[in-house]
């Protein structure tokens, strides 16, 4: 494998994508991007905002634009957003452009680490560990399909994981 080739973290949403990914492409000295940030700067609008006027529907298409974009460059490190996954097109582009971790965390981890982040739409319901729960079940067969490396997100700090990620793309690249 090139060393050039893009890295791409997938996973629901508190998995540590955005933190595990700038780090790794601070290490790589690799330009590091966040697709949910990057429809925020586009669009100049919060997703929360997005998902009210356009649905989670007409966010998915603004995210599968960006993915597209992004996809086009060589030698990045990017974190998607946890919904990613939903589209076909998505999970085909990231699979053949890129090394696509997915860091899975158990939705309990997640709801401690989300649940007072009121920018996260598809939480803003009565039991968030339930909608957790299904996401999960729903997104981890996806996330499976799509990624190269399944990384066990729940019992490692960000650090170690990159340390992990590290060695694994080395090898890759040394192939």
């Amino acid at each position: 494998m090139e060393n050039r080739r893009n890295i791409y973290l997938i996973g629901l949403m508190g998995a540590g994508k955005t933190t595990v990914g700038r780090q790794l492409a601070r290490r790589l000295g690799r330009p590091f991007y966040d697709s949910d940030h990057e429809i925020v700067e586009r669009t100049g609008v919060p997703i929360p905002t997005i998902f009210e006027i356009e649905g989670e529907d007409g966010f998915r298409r603004r995210e599968a634009q960006t993915i597209r974009e992004l996809t086009e460059d060589d030698g990045l490190v990017l974190a998607t957003g946890g919904g990613v996954v939903l589209r076909a097109e998505n999970r085909e582009r990231l699979h053949d452009t890129g090394w696509v971790v997915y860091l899975n965390v158990p939705p309990v981890l997640l709801y401690e680490r989300t649940r007072n982040d009121r920018n996260r739409p598809l939480l803003q319901v009565a039991d968030p560990l339930t909608r957790l729960e299904e996401l999960y079940t729903l997104r981890d067969p996806l996330y499976r399909e799509t990624a190269h490396l399944v990384v066990d997100g729940a019992h490692l700090v960000a650090s170690g994981i990159v340390q992990y990620l590290l060695r694994e793309f080395n090898g890759l690249c040394k192939t």
